[in-house]
C-alpha cells in the first residue's frame, strides 16, 4: 500500500467516524425529542400520597366579592345599619378608600336563605349556586395579609406578596405534570369588566422551569396567537422546522447546559401539537344545545359562561390546572347594581359546571375553588343608594367542591359584624396547603431548590385544614 492510498483510507476512516459521531448525536437527539414528548404527560415528581383530586378548576373573582352580601350572612349589620362601626374594632386599620373617621355599618340589601339538606345560608344573589349547596364546603373564616389588589391577588396565587414567586398552578404543573401531551398543564381564561389589569405574574412560573407557567387562551379569534401556519406552510413542513429547531437547540444545550434551552424546545414542540389540538378544543359550538342552555354559553362571545364550559372540556382532556378570572368585583361604589350584575354573570355557569362535572363522573377527581383576593368591609364606602364597600382582608369567604372535599359543610366563622375571622381561622397558606394535600402533595416536603434555599408555596407556614377533607 502506498502512502497516498494509506492516507486516503485514513481520511475515509476519519470521515466515517465523524459521520457516525454526528449520526449518533442525531439519533440521540431524536431519542431525546421522543423522551421529551413522552415526559410531558408523565409526572415530573411523584405524589407523596394517594391524591384526592387529579386536577383543579379555580374560579377567581378578581376585585374581591363581598362576603357579607354573598355567603356570610350578618343580621347584626342590618340591625345596626347606619350606625358608626365600633371604634375598637377598626382602630389601627388602614383602608384603601374609606377616609372618614367613623365609617358606618351597612347591612346587606339582599336576603339570605338556607338551602339543601346542609341548610347552608346563601344570598339571593346566587340562586343557581344555592341549588348545589350540598356539594359545597363554604369557608367563612379565610384571612389574608394585604389589602391592595395586586399584592393580594399575588399572595392568593403565589403565597407571597412580592413578584417572582411561582403560582399555585405552576407548582401543580411542576409537581404533577399533565395528562395530555397536546395541551399545557396550566391554562388561564379571563372575562368580565376590564376595570383592573390582570398581571402575567399571577400565573407565572417564577423560579420554577418556565414551561410550568400558565398559558392564557384568548376568548375571541384564535385561542392562541399564531395558532395557524401561513397558507403555504404545510403541517409536514412545520414539523420539519420544529424538528430542526429542536436539533439545533439540543446541540446548543450540550455546549452551554442552560435549562432554558430545553424549556424552549418543549414549548416549540407543544405549540406545534397545539396547532392540531386547540382549535377543536376551543370550539364549544360542538356542544349540544342543552349544554349551552345550562351554562348560558353563547359561542363566539367573551363570557364567564363560555369559559366555564371550556374549563370542563379542558379538564376532560387532562389539563391539570384551569384558572378562570372574572373581573369587575371591586365595588367601591354602586355595589347594589355592580354585584348583581357580576353575580348574574357567574351564578348559572358555576352551578352548571358543578352539575356537569358531577354528571360526567369528574367532580370527585376535580377540585373546584371559588373566591377572590379578599372580601369587602361591613362598613359602607360613601352614602345613599350609591354606596360601596372597601377592601377587606381580615375575614372573608371562599368555597370548595369536589376533589376530596367534604360536601355540604360550613367551616369557620367571622365575628358578628363579619369583620374578623374568629372561629376555625384559615390563612391563605392553610388554604394552599389544603389544595396541595388534595393533589397528593405534602406542602412541607414539596420544595424547589433556588439560590441555595429550598422554597415552597407555603414558605414556612400553613396547616392542612383537616375538617375540609372528605
Amino acid at each position: 500500500m502506498n502512502i497516498d492510498s494509506a492516507q486516503s483510507d485514513f481520511l475515509a476512516d476519519q470521515t466515517r467516524r465523524a459521520f457516525l459521531g454526528r449520526a449518533a448525536g442525531g439519533f440521540g437527539g431524536l431519542a431525546l425529542g421522543c423522551l421529551l414528548r413522552e415526559n410531558l404527560a408523565s409526572n415530573p415528581l411523584k405524589p407523596h400520597f394517594a391524591p384526592r383530586a387529579k386536577r383543579v378548576i379555580s374560579l377567581f373573582m378578581s376585585g374581591g366579592p363581598s362576603h357579607v352580601d354573598t355567603f356570610d350572612p350578618k343580621p347584626l349589620l342590618t340591625k345596626l345599619d347606619g350606625q358608626p362601626m365600633p371604634a375598637d374594632m377598626i382602630k389601627n386599620h388602614e383602608f384603601a378608600m374609606i377616609k372618614t373617621k367613623e365609617p358606618q355599618v351597612k347591612g346587606s340589601p339582599w336576603a339570605f336563605r338556607s338551602h339543601g339538606q346542609s341548610g347552608t345560608e346563601i344570598s339571593e344573589l346566587f340562586p343557581h349556586v344555592a341549588g348545589v349547596a350540598d356539594d359545597l364546603a363554604v369557608v367563612r373564616s379565610l384571612y389574608s395579609d394585604t389589602f391592595n389588589h395586586d399584592p393580594a391577588v399575588t399572595f392568593m396565587n403565589t403565597g407571597n406578596v412580592r413578584f417572582g414567586w411561582p403560582s399555585l398552578g405552576a407548582w401543580a404543573s411542576y409537581g404533577l405534570g399533565t395528562e395530555n401531551n397536546d395541551l399545557p398543564a396550566y391554562i388561564v381564561l379571563a372575562s368580565g369588566r376590564n376595570i383592573q389589569p390582570l398581571l402575567d405574574s399571577y400565573w407565572g412560573a417564577g423560579f420554577l422551569p418556565p414551561e410550568h407557567q400558565g398559558v392564557p387562551l384568548r376568548t375571541q379569534g384564535d385561542p392562541v396567537l399564531y395558532l395557524r401556519s401561513p397558507k403555504d406552510v404545510s403541517r409536514e413542513t412545520r414539523g420539519d422546522q420544529i424538528g430542526l429547531l429542536g436539533a439545533l437547540n439540543r446541540h446548543h444545550f450540550e455546549r452551554v447546559n442552560d435549562p432554558e434551552i430545553l424549556a424552549r424546545t418543549k414549548q416549540y414542540e407543544l405549540a406545534f401539537r397545539m396547532q392540531a389540538s386547540v382549535p377543536e378544543l376551543a370550539d364549544i359550538s360542538r356542544e349540544p344545545t342543552g349544554v349551552h342552555e345550562a351554562y348560558g354559553a353563547e359561542p363566539g362571545k367573551v363570557s364567564f359562561a363560555n369559559n366555564c364550559l371550556l374549563a370542563r372540556r379542558l379538564s376532560e382532556r387532562g389539563v391539570r390546572f384551569v384558572q378562570l378570572y372574572e373581573k369587575g368585583w371591586d365595588s367601591h361604589g354602586e355595589i347594589s347594581t355592580q354585584h348583581p350584575e357580576r353575580c348574574r354573570a357567574v351564578d348559572r355557569p358555576i352551578a352548571a359546571l358543578i352539575g356537569d362535572l358531577k354528571q360526567r363522573g369528574l367532580l370527585n377527581e376535580t377540585l373546584v375553588i371559588w373566591g377572590g383576593e379578599f372580601g369587602r368591609t361591613p362598613m359602607a364606602q360613601g352614602s345613599g343608594s350609591g354606596f360601596g364597600r372597601d377592601h377587606h382582608p381580615h375575614g372573608f369567604t371562599v368555597w370548595m367542591a369536589g376533589g376530596g372535599i367534604k360536601p355540604g359543610i360550613v367551616h369557620g366563622a367571622t365575628d358578628e359584624f363579619g369583620y374578623f375571622a374568629e372561629e376555625d381561622k384559615v390563612h391563605v397558606h392553610d388554604l394552599n396547603a389544603t389544595i396541595l394535600h388534595c393533589l397528593g402533595m405534602n406542602h412541607e416536603k414539596f420544595t424547589f431548590r433556588h439560590q441555595g434555599r429550598d422554597f415552597r408555596l407555603t414558605d414556612v407556614h400553613g396547616q392542612v385544614v383537616e375538617n375540609l377533607l372528605a
